[in-house]
C-alpha cells in the first residue's frame, strides 16, 4: 500500500498556508478580467480571420467547412480546446453572450460593449448558415474521433470535416430550439446599434424554432447524429426545455402573444417545474425560470406565475441561510457539481443570480424562502463569491482566469495554445507530430488570455496538468455568462 500523498495535498496545504485570500477579499480588476473574457473569443474563431484580429498567434481555419454538402459553413467557434464546430453549445454560447450584452452592456465601456458584440456576431453569422436551407438544420462540422485522435493546430487540421445535417421531418427540437434563443437574443443585442441585422436574426430565429417545434424531439436520437454528437453533446436532458426557451426568447424579442400563450400553454406538458436548479448546454430551466420571471415582476404577467415560483425556489437552494438551501459547495466557496468542467456551473449561476437581482430591484421584490428573505444584495454577493474564487480567492491562490494576476494555469489543454504557432512554426505539424508538445511538461506557448477552465476538484485542488481535461480544457459556454457577471462587477468595483 502506498502511504504518500499525491503531490498535489502538499500544494494545496502549502496554499492554504500562504494565501490569506481564502478568509479575505482581495481587490480585483473586474475592468481588466472582462476585456480578457470577451478577447477569449478570438481565439476560439474558426474561418477567415480579419484585419484586426487580436489573438495573433492563430490564423485562417477550417476554410473547406461545409463543402460535402456544396454550401458555407466557415466561421464560428470551436467549442474548446479541440476543433469541432458542436452547434448545440455553440448556440448556447450565443444566447449567454447576447443575454450579457442586454442585461449588462449598458455597463460596459464602449469599446468593450462593442467587442462583446463583434463576438456575438462572429457566432450569428455562422449560426445563419446552419438554419439557411428549407427543413434543415446543420448541427455540427467535423469527425470528433478524428480530431480527438489528433493534437493538431486548426491551421494544420486534415481530419474529416464531416458535416452533420437534419432534415426534416426528423427531429431537432434541442439545437433548433437553442438556435431559436440564441438568435432572437442577439437580434435583441442588436436592436439598436445595427436593426436590419437585427430583423434578419428575429426572422431565422422564428424559422429555426418552427423547425424545433413541428419535428419534435432530440437531435441525437437520429441514428446520423449520434455517433457524432455523442458523448460530447448528445441531448441528456431531452429537448423539452429547449422549445420553453426558445420560445422565451422569441416572446422577449418580439413581444409578440403567441409565444407568451405558447410558454403559459406548455409549461407543464413540457416540463418547466421538472429539474429546476440546473442551466447550462443541456439543460436550460433555471434560466429558462430567471427570464421568463422578468415579465412576471416587471410587467405582471402573473399567468407566468409558476416560471417565477420555480425561479424562487432555485434562488433559495443558493442562499446558504436559507432552510431550502442543498447546494454543493468546496470547502473553499465554490459552487461544485460532478461531471467535469466545474466552472460552467458557477458562471453560469453567477448570471441568474446578478440578472434575478436587476429584476427583483426593478420591482421592488425580495424572495420568500421560508425562513429568511433574500433581497438584490443578497443574491449579488453570492455571485460575487464565485467570482473572486475564481479570480483569485481560492485556497490555491490561483486565477482560473488565464492571463489575469501573475498567477494562472499555465499548461491548459487546448491544441492551438499549446503547439507552436503557425507565424513561429510555419511548416506543418502532423495528427501524431502534436503529441510531444501534448505529453510536454513545459507551459503553452500560447496564452490564450481571458481563457477560463474547468476548475478545480471538490476539495479545491488543481493541478494545472494538460492532460486533465475536465479541469484544464476551457470552453466558450464557461466564459459567455462570465461576460455579463464581470461587467457587472466592473461597473460595480465597490460592491461588497
Amino acid at each position: 500500500m502506498n502511504n504518500l500523498l499525491p503531490i498535489h495535498y502538499f500544494l494545496l496545504l502549502a496554499a492554504l498556508l500562504t494565501q490569506p485570500s481564502l478568509f479575505q477579499s482581495s481587490y480585483h480588476e473586474y475592468q481588466e478580467a472582462l476585456s480578457k473574457s470577451i478577447l477569449f473569443f478570438e481565439g476560439q474563431r474558426s474561418g477567415y480571420l480579419p484585419q484586426d484580429q487580436r489573438v495573433t498567434w492563430r490564423a485562417n481555419s477550417g476554410l473547406s467547412d461545409g463543402w460535402s454538402y456544396n454550401t458555407d459553413l466557415t466561421g464560428g467557434y470551436y467549442d474548446a480546446g479541440d476543433n469541432v464546430k458542436f452547434g448545440f453549445p455553440m448556440a448556447f454560447t450565443t444566447t449567454m453572450l447576447s443575454w450579457s450584452v442586454i442585461e449588462f452592456g449598458d455597463s460596459m465601456p464602449p469599446d468593450e460593449l462593442r467587442n462583446s458584440l463583434v463576438a456575438v456576431r462572429w457566432a450569428t453569422d455562422y449560426l445563419l448558415k446552419t438554419v439557411s436551407q428549407p427543413d434543415r438544420i446543420f448541427v455540427q462540422v467535423g469527425d470528433p474521433y478524428g480530431d480527438h485522435n489528433c493534437w493538431e493546430r486548426p491551421e494544420d487540421m486534415d481530419t474529416p470535416r464531416t458535416v452533420y445535417a437534419v432534415d426534416a421531418p426528423n427531429p431537432a427540437s434541442d439545437v433548433a430550439g437553442e438556435t431559436a434563443a440564441a438568435l432572437a437574443a442577439s437580434s435583441v443585442a442588436f436592436r439598436s446599434s445595427d436593426p436590419g441585422y437585427a430583423e434578419t436574426l428575429l426572422r431565422n430565429a422564428i424559422k429555426a424554432f418552427q423547425f424545433a417545434d413541428s419535428y419534435r424531439g432530440a437531435y441525437s436520437d437520429n441514428s446520423n447524429i449520434r455517433d457524432g454528437a455523442c458523448p460530447f453533446y448528445c441531448d441528456f436532458d431531452g429537448y423539452q426545455d429547449e422549445l420553453l426557451w426558445g420560445a422565451a426568447w422569441l416572446r422577449r424579442a418580439s413581444s409578440d402573444d403567441t409565444y407568451l400563450s405558447y410558454l403559459q400553454n406548455n409549461g407543464k406538458t413540457l416540463g418547466a417545474d421538472d429539474n429546476i436548479n440546473e442551466f447550462g448546454w443541456d439543460n436550460k430551466h433555471a434560466g429558462l425560470n430567471v427570464l421568463v420571471s422578468k415579465e412576471v415582476l416587471e410587467g405582471n404577467m402573473y399567468s407566468l406565475q409558476s416560471y417565477k415560483a420555480s425561479a424562487d425556489s432555485f434562488m433559495c437552494t443558493l442562499i446558504p441561510e436559507s432552510s431550502s438551501s442543498h447546494i454543493e459547495y468546496t470547502p473553499g466557496g465554490l459552487i461544485y457539481k460532478p461531471g467535469g468542467s466545474n466552472l460552467q456551473h458557477a458562471t453560469t449561476i453567477s448570471f441568474l443570480l446578478l440578472a434575478y437581482a436587476n429584476y427583483l430591484e426593478r420591482s421592488s421584490q425580495f424572495v420568500s424562502c421560508g425562513n429568511v428573505n433574500v433581497g438584490p444584495q443578497s443574491l449579488r454577493q453570492q455571485a460575487k463569491r464565485q467570482v473572486d474564487y475564481i479570480l483569485g480567492d481560492n485556497p490555491m491562490g490561483l486565477s482560473y482566469m488565464v492571463g489575469y494576476s501573475d498567477r494562472y494555469p499555465q499548461r491548459i489543454h487546448h491544441r492551438g495554445s499549446s503547439l507552436p504557432s503557425v507565424k513561429d512554426h510555419p511548416e506543418f505539424i502532423a495528427c501524431k507530430e502534436g503529441s510531444v508538445y501534448f505529453n510536454s511538461s513545459n507551459p503553452n506557448p500560447n496564452v490564450l488570455v481571458g481563457a477560463i477552465v474547468g476548475g478545480p476538484s471538490n476539495d479545491d485542488s488543481y493541478d494545472d496538468n494538460r492532460d486533465d481535461f475536465r479541469k484544464s480544457e476551457p470552453t466558450t459556454y464557461i466564459n459567455a455568462p462570465f461576460v455579463g457577471v464581470l461587467a457587472y462587477f466592473a461597473a460595480n468595483p465597490n460592491f461588497s
